[in-house]
């Protein structure tokens, strides 16, 4: 079942990829497009890539310095694994859903618990989309005149973006901070499900829920009375997120572009992710690229913006996607190996 669905969920990618693909090239000139790409400075590209990179690991030490404030052994290079893999299934999957279950099933595998390591990585998402929160609401609020004018074209999309984002926000703070309400949802989720599936050794299994959940509201009550740890990993993803959006500025100079400033230019890209970044798509796949075309097409000239939006992406997405692919492997061949020595250790004693 499992397999069936990541098999799913990468069909819909190429689907999509498809149409994204179809309606960025159609109609172009493919001669003009080889033309600038092979003009262009590929230095900055290697630098955003660096950056991609960066950004993917920027996770990995949030992780890693969570899970030791609560007092979880977490391995730093294990971490390192748990990003790429949330990366990659984020990026093939309708909203990310397929990260966090992912990068949960390898912290199953190193023995940390999942009650705790569910509420660490619903505070690495709630900081995540919380940067996201902070830029649309002040561009919203602020209405800078030299971003408005480029994004007056797209603000529909952009207070869609803000809306949804507040909306997860709150609501996943509602459950990390209320501990007793995430408890009585996931009871009440499971009772409906044991008249549905009957499952065997009901009261067991509840009782192991009840269990968990203590460890999830004792680590609540923690980083209630450490609001700092909190501080910390927002200012963290806060430098993460603006070096990721920071690549579009850095494929717009590999173009030999000048004059734009480069605040203005990493926050109009914040401000496409603010815009997709809850949408049902694989990456914001087809509207990322829509939004690009039409925000950045007065910056970059009616020439040169689709090379810039195919370079930026191709880094900041499809580079990442990659990237996460690879060690996402890796994260498969080396942790699921080790979990097989040790249960063949155990069964020979």
């Amino acid at each position: 079942m499992k397999n069936k669905k990541t098999i799913l969920n990468i069909l819909f990618l190429l689907a999509v990829f498809g149409a994204t693909v179809y309606y960025v090239f159609h109609g172009e000139d493919m001669a003009a497009l080889s033309y600038y790409l092979k003009q262009s400075d590929v230095r900055y590209w290697i630098v955003g890539v660096v950056l991609v990179i960066l950004f993917i690991l920027s996770e990995s030490v949030i992780i890693y310095y969570m899970m030791r404030s609560v007092g979880q052994p977490a391995i730093l290079t294990h971490c390192f694994l748990y990003s790429f893999v949330g990366f990659f299934f984020s990026a093939i999957t309708p909203s990310a859903t397929g990260g966090q279950p992912a990068q949960l099933y390898f912290m199953k595998k190193d023995k940390l618990s999942i009650s705790v390591s569910t509420l660490i990585l619903m505070i690495v998402t709630i900081t995540y989309k919380a940067v996201l929160v902070v830029i649309g609401l002040a561009v919203m609020i602020f209405r800078p005149a030299p971003l408005m004018k480029y994004l007056a074209p797209v603000m529909g999309w952009c207070y869609l973006g803000v809306a949804l984002n507040v909306f997860c926000v709150l609501f996943m703070l509602i459950l990390v901070f209320h501990p007793t309400l995430a408890e009585n949802i996931l009871v009440t989720i499971f009772k409906i499900l044991g008249k549905l599936i009957r499952f065997k050794k009901e009261e067991k299994l509840l009782q192991k829920l009840r269990n968990s959940m203590e460890k999830y509201r004792s680590v609540a009550d923690y980083l209630k009375r450490n609001i700092k740890v909190i501080v910390y990993v927002f200012f963290i993803t806060f430098v993460q997120r603006c070096m990721w959006f920071f690549i579009t500025y850095l494929v717009y100079l590999s173009f030999s572009l000048q004059g734009a400033n480069p605040v203005v230019l990493t926050t109009l890209q914040g401000m496409i992710s603010v815009s997709v970044d809850m949408l049902p798509l694989p990456g914001g796949m087809g509207i990322s690229e829509n939004l690009f075309l039409q925000i950045f097409k007065p910056i970059c000239g009616t020439d040169l913006v689709l090379p810039v939006m195919i370079v930026s992406r191709g880094i900041s997405y499809y580079s990442q996607l990659l990237i996460s692919a690879v060690m996402t492997g890796i994260a498969y061949i080396t942790m699921g190996r080790k979990v097989k020595l040790q249960h063949g250790g155990k069964n020979e004693k």
